[in-house]
């Protein structure tokens, strides 16, 4: 359940199988947001082309098989997603894209099939020949018995962090700040773990109050903040009502990076993606918001795979990316694709 639209009863599944509409074809409409959304055409292409030599750690994978594991979510997710998604069909989805290492990000499976996951992680961590080197698993901070489960892999190298989905009706607002919650997260902190903040965008101020509240935990921003692209069209081109404020969405982003122990994960927005618009227009305001907020050095690329198939394939993803990024030092491209996700994730060479 990595991305709020995949629960969302508003979420309209006619937005998935969606095509490429010319990423690399079209100019940066967005400047107004950022100056360094202000690509010339002919520049984005030739540095888009040579990022895309640049190596990528791929940290938001999904994988489940459905004979072993059923999330309760994808019951009433759309269809594309309802089937089983495990290593090969990865290798196929990223092939030719330079993925060297992913970590694994859990699928919010039950609670009584929490460690089932984790162990499977563990495994195929351990047994190579894949990407995958490391997890966040799933946990339930809130729960007494959080920690006795996350002690169980305190010495566990695979084992990277946790995350709690917290945009679904069974976790409302303020559930992060409650006092057990608050213990759970001091505890991931001293075990050297870090936790992904998955919110509602209305709510990402309880998450800077946790970052706050908890900074000798690491935390990682979800999805630019499950910002939804439609927000910050123009009203003659946005069909709907913005789901969120995009002012406050910002503010709150501009927040969390004032939080030296948060960072953000480049990922999950291309799932809602405006149909009839091509991605790299609609896309540029949130991702260049999220880059020149927090900075070079706490920005982490995230396929979000097999979610990103609501709205676009993950080679579309990479390619909107390298456009959006194409006017940015090749360094700081660098350490967004690969080297900020290996020092965060402590990943093996």
């Amino acid at each position: 359940m990595p991305s709020q639209q995949s629960v969302n009863p508003n979420f309209h599944s006619t937005s998935s199988r969606r095509q490429f509409l010319a990423v690399t074809a079209s100019a940066l409409a967005t400047s107004a947001v950022t100056s360094a959304a202000a690509v010339n055409l002919a520049a984005a292409q030739n540095s888009a082309g040579k990022s895309a030599a640049i190596p990528i750690v791929d940290t938001h994978q999904h994988l489940w098989d459905l004979s072993k594991i059923q999330p309760p979510w994808l019951s009433a997710a759309p269809k594309i997603l309802s089937r089983t998604y495990e290593l090969a069909e990865y290798a196929k989805a990223t092939e030719g894209l330079n993925v060297v290492q992913a970590v694994y990000m859990e699928v919010d499976v039950r609670p009584e099939d929490q460690t089932k996951e984790a162990d499977m992680l563990i495994g195929i961590c351990r047994a190579g020949g894949s990407p995958t080197v490391g997890a966040v698993i799933s946990g339930r901070p809130g729960d007494e018995t959080f920690a006795a489960y996350i002690q169980a892999y305190g010495n566990t190298p695979e084992i990277k962090g946790v995350r709690q989905v917290l945009h679904v009706e069974s976790a409302p607002q303020g559930l992060c700040l409650q006092p057990q919650f608050l213990a759970s997260i001091q505890l991931l902190g001293e075990l050297g773990m870090s936790f992904d903040l998955c919110m509602r965008p209305s709510e990402l101020s309880d998450g800077l109050a946790l970052a706050k509240q908890r900074p000798e935990t690491r935390f990682v921003v979800d999805h630019c903040g499950n910002a939804s692209p439609a927000a910050f069209l123009s009203e003659t081109v946005r069909k709907d009502a913005p789901k969120h404020d995009p002012a406050k969405w910002r503010d709150d982003i501009s927040a969390l990076a004032d939080c030296r122990n948060v960072i953000c994960k480049i990922s999950g927005i291309i799932a809602s993606a405006p149909k009839g618009i091509p991605f790299a227009e609609s896309l540029a305001p949130i991702i260049n918001h999220c880059l020149d907020r927090f900075g070079p050095d706490r920005v982490v690329f995230g396929g979000d795979w097999p979610v990103c198939l609501l709205g676009a394939s993950y080679k579309q993803w990479v390619q909107t990316l390298h456009t959006i990024i194409a006017n940015r030092p090749m360094a700081d491209q660098k350490k967004l694709l690969h080297g900020n996700a290996k020092k965060f994730y402590r990943l093996p060479e």
